[in-house]
């Protein structure tokens, strides 16, 4: 059996039924000790939030609102406020579309790419490492910055064809040509690539890359259907040939230098990563982190690049990934910049905006500076047309929590 922390000011063991989720107590914790060596737990009023209220949202979570949710933390002042976990039979729950081919069972049905088989997701192998799924590609930009400012990248206005053989690619154009690094920060690569239908859906260039052999020589195959740099259109495929030109230009592993530059300094020591087919560190939805671990890299954010007073990431390389290189939605003020999301909110009848990794499932690292408040939330409601707590609800309903 899995254990899970269930760690909060105001905790309440709510009932559940069989398909309902569970939430265990602190003393189930084999070293709840080393869990209070990186943040402080204070009571919700003390960082001036509503127990109640952050409690009213807990309960909604038990009681199948918003699907299947694995975590709900709440962290303000560098302080954690609020803390729970929620058992799962995922198993029960996705046992048997797990055992059917389909879009969302990848290469072999038993392997890391069958997102309904419990040993891969969402935690990996059984252990309490949660896939975090596309705030990968967060971490990832996270890494480039860093490899920059050490002078171990090149700059992002260096073309992508340059890391490879043109003779090997298909469809090669000027346009193509004048790809830069920095297009595919930015999801603006202007590759033919359709992932804005659901990844159930086997339309989605996703998961007919997923079943290539190699999807970063998938990726860059596809023709042109927009000059790069003008338009978003988000492209997972993107992530990963950074991931390999990562490999070209540094000679060192993303893996290897994420746990030397990032992980380490944050005192993140428990991790996995997924590989894709052709044994590429999968850059844009391998990474498995514990709840506390994705907030350490939210917080860091929220500080500017700085963690407990230590210089991580160059303060301007924050200030560039947030900013919005492009409006997604003018609806909700969605934006987008070095694979971060930006989001606008309403607050005391003014308008703010808050920052996020999206993961599939439900994953959402989210940080609001004017707030000091940093919330994350994984589940994992991988079919569409569910109930899901999307990250404006979980703005919404966590800052009405807020009673400075």
């Amino acid at each position: 059996m899995r254990f899970f922390v269930a760690f909060l000011c105001l905790v309440c063991l709510l009932g559940c039924s069989e398909q309902s989720p569970q939430t265990l107590s602190m003393e189930t914790a084999t070293s709840a000790s080393d869990l209070m060596s990186e943040w402080q737990v204070a009571e919700p009023a003390s960082l001036g939030l509503s127990g109640s209220q952050l409690q009213d949202i807990h309960s909604d979570i038990v009681s199948g609102r918003y699907g299947w949710i694995d975590s709900f933390l709440v962290i303000r002042h560098d302080h954690i406020a609020f803390e729970q976990y929620y058992q799962h039979d995922y198993e029960d729950i996705y046992g048997e579309a797990a055992r059917t081919p389909g879009p969302l069972v990848v290469q072999n049905w038993s392997g890391p790419y069958n997102y309904f088989n419990v040993f891969w997701h969402p935690y990996y192998k059984t252990s309490e490492l949660h896939s975090m799924q596309s705030v990968t590609k967060s971490i990832v930009s996270a890494v480039i910055g860093i490899a920059i400012s050490r002078g171990d990248f090149p700059a992002l206005d260096t073309s992508v064809l340059s890391f490879f053989d043109e003779k090997k690619i298909l469809h090669v154009d000027e346009a193509k040509r004048a790809m830069t690094l920095r297009d595919l920060l930015t999801m603006s690569a202007g590759l033919s690539w359709d992932e804005g239908v659901p990844y159930s859906d086997p339309a989605n260039t996703f998961t007919i890359m997923a079943r290539s052999p190699d999807w970063v020589r998938y990726t860059l195959d596809q023709p042109m259907s927009a000059q790069p740099g003008t338009e978003f259109n988000y492209n997972s495929g993107a992530s990963l040939v950074l991931g390999q030109i990562f490999l070209q230009a540094t000679g060192v592993d993303i893996e290897t230098y994420t746990v030397e530059h990032l992980f380490r300094p944050l005192g993140i020591e428990h991790y996995a990563w997924k590989r894709t087919p052709f044994g590429l560190a999968d850059t844009q939805e391998g990474v498995f982190l514990s709840t506390r671990d994705i907030a350490k890299v939210a917080s860091l954010f929220l500080h500017d690049g700085q963690w407990r007073s230590q210089r991580i990431i160059p303060q301007a390389w924050v200030h560039d990934s947030l900013r919005s290189a492009f409006i997604v939605s003018d609806i909700g003020g969605i934006g987008y910049g070095y694979k971060w999301w930006s989001q606008s909110y309403q607050y005391q009848g003014k308008e703010f905006t808050a920052y996020l990794g999206k993961g599939f499932g439900g994953q959402r690292p989210i940080f609001l500076p004017d707030l000091d408040l940093v919330i994350v939330v994984t589940g994992w409601n991988i079919l569409p047309n569910r109930p899901f707590f999307t990250a404006a609800e979980i703005i919404a309903r966590v800052t009405s929590a807020i009673d400075d």
